[in-house]
């Protein structure tokens, strides 16, 4: 094992992996609950729903560490999964479920051609290296967002978008219990001390009543919704993959779709290298291919399961922080994943309360790439400034992405130097400003 996954090699050991895998899988833990009570809204049956999100989870997550070997959890995307539900099915366009898993499974096949092609990893290698860096920073303060968001102490406000929550509430003590557990156990250099961390805020949770103990359980498994492109379609005689064909104006959704999943993963892959030392100081990682490939086929198989798009989490810098260096921490998360389409109710102990101070000392971690960005040069420091505000200031890796790239491209034509910009930059650019425009 330690040959297979080279966890000596990567100075990690057995017992890291695995605090790895377990701190990455309760911090991602949530889509197990999430997912299906979105996809439920889609008229996906919840038992279904559950069965392909944890099924595809496990599945995915295992392939990437067995193929990629690197610490880089999958499952459904929060995003995506939204737009499946209420634009795809409840929107303007009202198309079955089925189809909209076919839509899924086509943008997953489309992204796995342009991965073999070597598509993916050249637009990789066109980045400049600032914006490299940058994507990885702005995830990281999206992180932070994210866990003081979920956690009560960061609350949306009318006057002024972003407002301090009540400090006073047992969602908030329960948060501040996980940031102080989780920052002193750091401090102390205890290992495993984000996943402590998780574990002592549910246990606060409990007499706060923030921690809901399990009332009932789910044993069965219902695998209606797989192969869910290549059923009929209620009410047709046709199969939801030709339903997309019948209907062109859907092929958009392909597109766009197709954008968010190219730039996530491309963000959360830098950003878990960062954390895991696959990265180099100019932003490259290594051994990227294998990564982009399993991360394509998920999102394939995503579709294929009912599950909506299955995407690398960028929760899986938790795991990295906490020690996960190979794919064994992987292989960890998947067989999580696989027990708890059994036990779901015990995940729905862990709230986004417990998880905040991973999420906040994550975020911290990662902020420490900001002295590799250029500062002194405008046509890096715009791009990557703009990157990181936009990141988690439209609460998209994508959007903040997009913006990086249009800026760049135009200081490069005012500065009077296009022709420094790579022609795979230009194209990139060009994509996300139609995907702006055409929303």
């Amino acid at each position: 094992m330690d040959s297979f996954f080279k966890i000596s090699a990567r100075n990690s050991t057995v017992g890291n992996e695995v605090i790895g895998g377990l701190t990455t899988f309760l911090a991602m833990a949530y889509i197990i609950a999430v997912n299906p009570s979105l996809l439920q809204t889609a008229g996906i049956p919840f038992d279904a729903a559950l069965t392909a999100t944890c099924v595809g989870a496990a599945v995915m997550t295992i392939a990437m560490g067995l193929v990629a070997n690197r610490p880089i959890a999958l499952a459904s995307g929060m995003g995506i999964n939204a737009i499946v539900a209420y634009t795809l099915c409840l929107g303007e366009t009202a198309v079955d479920w089925r189809v909209a898993m076919a839509i899924i499974f086509l943008e997953g096949i489309v992204i796995l051609i342009l991965v073999l092609c070597g598509l993916r990893k050249a637009v990789m290698d066109a980045i400049p290296a600032s914006l490299r860096h940058a994507i990885g920073i702005g995830i990281g303060l999206f992180i932070a967002f994210i866990g003081l968001k979920g956690g009560g102490i960061i609350v949306s406000d009318e006057s002024t978008m972003l407002a301090l929550g009540d400090l006073t509430s047992p969602t908030a003590i329960v948060s501040l219990i996980a940031i102080l557990v989780a920052v002193a156990l750091q401090v102390m250099n205890v290992k495993g001390a984000l996943l402590i961390s998780i574990v002592a805020a549910t246990i606060a949770g409990i007499p706060l009543g923030v921690t809901a103990l399990p009332s009932e359980w789910s044993f069965g498994l219902d695998f209606s919704t797989f192969a869910a492109p290549f059923q009929t379609v209620p009410g047709t005689d046709t199969m939801a993959l030709v339903q997309v064909f019948l209907q062109p104006a859907l092929l958009l959704f392909v597109f766009s779709l197709l954008m968010s999943d190219f730039f996530d993963t491309m963000g959360t892959v830098v950003a878990v290298g960062e954390q895991a030392n696959f990265v180099d100081k100019d932003g490259n990682v290594e051994d990227i291919q294998p990564i982009l490939t399993v991360d394509s086929v998920a999102a394939a198989a995503g579709g294929f399961f009912g599950a909506s798009s299955i995407t690398s989490f960028v929760e899986s810098t938790s795991g990295a922080a906490a020690g996960a260096r190979t794919g064994l921490s992987c292989v960890v998360v998947g067989v999580l994943f696989f027990v708890f389409a059994f036990f779901s109710p015990v995940i729905a102990m862990v709230t986004s309360a417990a998880t905040c101070g991973a999420l906040v000392v994550v975020g911290y971690l990662m902020l420490s790439d900001v002295v590799n960005v250029d500062w002194s040069k405008i046509e890096f420091a715009f791009p990557a400034f703009i990157t990181i505000l936009g990141i988690p200031m439209t609460y998209s890796i994508t959007n903040g992405i997009g913006f990086g790239f249009i800026s760049y491209c135009v200081i490069k034509i005012v500065q009077g130097k296009p022709g420094e910009v790579k022609p795979l930059m230009w194209v990139a650019a060009l994509a996300f400003l139609v995907m702006f425009i055409v929303g």
